[in-house]
Formats: C-alpha cells, sequence, structure tokens
C-alpha cells in the first residue's frame, strides 16, 4: 500500500475555518432571506426557509468536521468518508424534508428554493474568500493585514 494513503496530516484545519465562515455568512443573509419568503409565502414560508437554512448550514458544518477528523487519521480514510460522507449527508437532508413533507407549517415549494438557493449561494460566495494556495490554507488574508502574514513556507 502506497505511503500517501496511510499518512496522516497535522496541524491548523483550514476546512473548519472554512465552514464556520460560511455559517457565518449563512446567518448575515437569514434576517432578508425570510423577509422575502415571508413576503412570499407568508410565515408558513418563513418557517420553511428557516428550517432550510439550518439544514444547509448543518449540512456544511458536518461536511467541515468529516474532513478534519478525518485527515488526522490517514488520507484513505478522509478520501472514503468524504465520498460515503457526501451521500450520507444527502440522505439526510432527504430525511430531514420528508419527516416534514406533511406538516402544517410547510411550505414545500419555499423548503425546496431555500436549500438549493443557500447551499449554491453561499458556495458561490465562499469562493471569492478562499485561498487557493498552500501558503495560505483556509481563508484568504485580508488585503489590508496582507504584508503583515507570512506564507507558511517562510516559517
Amino acid at each position: 500500500m502506497s505511503d500517501s494513503f496511510v499518512t496522516r496530516v497535522e496541524g491548523p484545519a483550514p476546512e473548519m475555518e472554512v465552514g464556520r465562515d460560511m455559517v457565518r455568512r449563512g446567518l448575515i443573509f437569514t434576517p432578508l432571506y425570510l423577509a422575502v419568503c415571508g413576503v412570499i409565502w407568508g410565515l408558513n414560508g418563513v418557517w420553511s426557509a428557516g428550517y432550510g437554512i439550518a439544514i444547509v448550514l448543518l449540512n456544511f458544518m458536518l461536511a467541515a468536521l468529516t474532513i478534519s477528523l478525518t485527515v488526522r487519521i490517514s488520507l484513505a480514510l478522509m478520501m472514503g468518508a468524504v465520498l460515503f460522507g457526501y451521500l450520507g449527508r444527502l440522505g439526510l437532508i432527504f430525511l430531514a424534508v420528508i419527516l416534514v413533507k406533511d406538516a402544517g407549517w410547510v411550505s414545500l415549494v419555499a423548503l425546496g428554493i431555500t436549500l438549493i438557493v443557500t447551499h449554491l449561494g453561499l458556495l458561490f460566495w465562499e469562493m471569492r474568500h478562499v485561498a487557493a494556495s498552500l501558503a495560505f490554507p483556509g481563508l484568504k488574508p485580508e488585503s489590508a493585514n496582507i504584508e503583515s502574514v507570512k506564507p507558511l513556507d517562510s516559517i
């Protein structure tokens, strides 16, 4: 077996930093989104959108937690956990919707749109803030403070 599969990664967990940042950004846009859903679908739309946003934010945190826990054991375990964790989280989303689909407070249209818009919206919003470099894993450093931040290879 290749050493790369049994290698474990030590050090900071940028995936948790990115996950927390996504949750923070999700909470920033939540009041406006709930207000829009309230205007369109009424109180049922607000409850459904809030439930959908909670599902999405929990999904992103579970994904980050899965990576950060398994990468410390081995890269092979992390790859398997990411693949099957994705399928498991899709199942949890499906279960969360099926459990409330007949509840009186649910607007399925509002819930469905919220799940899609929130997942995609947060992913695209976060793309602008993630550093795609090994020098700064995780979030990009603030542009004003970039001079004071040392890349990992210079430490």
